[in-house]
């Protein structure tokens, strides 16, 4: 059935059972020869206009251009662009690089967990075969402050306690904590999980911690939104690693000890409870007892460590026609005392349409640099296809009516004729 509905090649590597029925198939006339000389001229043809008739292998003077110290920063750039603030209680973060910290939990000493999987290895959890001088986040921490100053004790693996006690025993004798919680490296069916929350072992680990009294900063280096509803309110701030990349702890150092200001906004709804799958872009009637959009961080949230504030919002026009287009712009101040970076993130919401719209949707969206006490205004444009949608029929359509445009807290209303 999968090779007559055009499937032409298998690429499962250890079981050859596709292969093996396939060619029983053909034997036995179920597939015609005709449909398996169509699969292979079209494998044949990719590898054509490829060029691996010509030239199957790489060139092995490119291996030269791998791992580049330009390649290197553009790398470290990405994940410090990336990393997303999302708690920050009483300005806890920057750390003083003076303090002493107590760094914990099992993605302290993993290159995986900064990686994940079809990195180096298909699961990417062979730590054997990372670059020797990719530091850890440990290391990278060590670095930023200084080796006298920073205590390791894992307190947990990924799944099972190794000794929380010691960790708690040394929490009391330290300024602050970092702890390192999220997963080992995945992909494909041997990551697949039936429970987003964060494994038992960690969060006891969050627990015993909070009970010292001391100052918890929680890194998340995931390759998903783990739940952690049941410890977010018992740590002070929350930084979101994602999987950052092999320069990806040198950048969670730069912004834990301020050297780089968080700039990044989250990609996704981060839930709240296990199956609480509700999207920032739901429908009205998706809000109904007992789901409520009530996510953990909702998508395009991020903090800073400065203070941007959104004024003058305004509509090139207060009405458009079909083949019109209107300007939005909004004024953004960086209020604070640290120059920094802020996505301006641009929401349309349909008011009446004739299927039920979304509540809102990202429609565009700019980074900017502002130094601080200055001030830039941001314009973008929308046309009719920006407020086009698939109608009832399946084709793409663009109503009339009323629309809501949103700049941070700002909002404009807008007629299209």
């Amino acid at each position: 059935m999968a090779v007559m509905a055009g499937v032409d090649m298998s690429m499962v590597p250890f079981d050859f059972s596709f292969y093996e029925t396939l060619l029983e198939l053909v034997k036995e006339k179920q597939v015609p020869m005709a449909r398996i000389d169509e699969a292979v001229s079209r494998i044949l043809w990719v590898k054509f206009k490829l060029g691996l008739f010509e030239n199957a292998y790489p060139n092995k003077k490119d291996l030269k251009k791998i791992g580049t110290s330009a390649s290197k920063q553009v790398s470290l750039a990405a994940a410090q662009e990336a990393i997303t603030l999302l708690k920050n209680r009483s300005g806890l973060l920057p750390l003083n690089k003076n303090k002493k910290v107590l760094v914990c939990g099992p993605t302290a000493t993993k290159l995986q967990s900064l990686n994940g999987g079809w990195t180096y290895v298909w699961q990417g959890n062979n730590e054997k075969l990372f670059p020797k001088d990719n530091l850890n986040i440990l290391q990278a921490i060590q670095k930023e402050s200084s080796a006298e100053n920073v205590t390791y004790l894992p307190g947990t693996d990924f799944e099972k306690e190794i000794d929380i006690k010691k960790a708690v025993k040394a929490a009391k004798e330290s300024d602050v904590i970092v702890a390192c919680l999220g997963e080992a490296a995945y992909c494909e069916t041997p990551g697949n999980i039936n429970n987003l929350t964060l494994p038992e072992a960690q969060l006891q680990l969050i627990e015993a911690l909070s009970a010292t009294g001391k100052a918890i900063v929680l890194v998340l280096a995931e390759g998903r939104p783990r739940i952690i509803n049941r410890i977010v309110d018992k740590v002070d701030a929350v930084v979101m690693a994602y999987l950052p990349g092999p320069q990806g702890s040198v950048a969670i150092a730069d912004v834990l000890f301020g050297d780089v200001n968080p700039s990044g906004k989250l990609p996704f709804t981060y839930p709240r409870y296990v199956n609480d799958l509700v999207t920032y872009d739901h429908k009205k009637s998706a809000e109904t007892d007992p789901v409520k959009f009530n996510p953990q961080f909702e998508f395009g949230y991020g903090l800073s460590y400065t203070n941007f504030e959104y004024s003058d919002m305004k509509l090139s026009s207060e009405q458009i026609g079909a083949d019109g287009s209107i300007q939005v712009s909004v004024t953004v101040k960086n209020s604070g005392e640290m120059a920094g970076k802020e996505a301006v993130l641009l929401f349309v919401s349909d008011l009446v349409r004739s299927v039920t719209p979304p509540v809102k949707q990202l429609k565009g969206f700019k980074k900017i640099s502002l130094k601080a006490g200055e001030s830039k205004q941001v314009s973008f444009t929308l046309n009719a296809d920006d407020l086009s949608f698939i109608g009832q029929d399946l084709k793409r359509v663009t109503e009339a009516g009323e629309y809501k445009v949103s700049l941070g807290a700002l909002t404009k209303k807008f007629m299209l004729k």
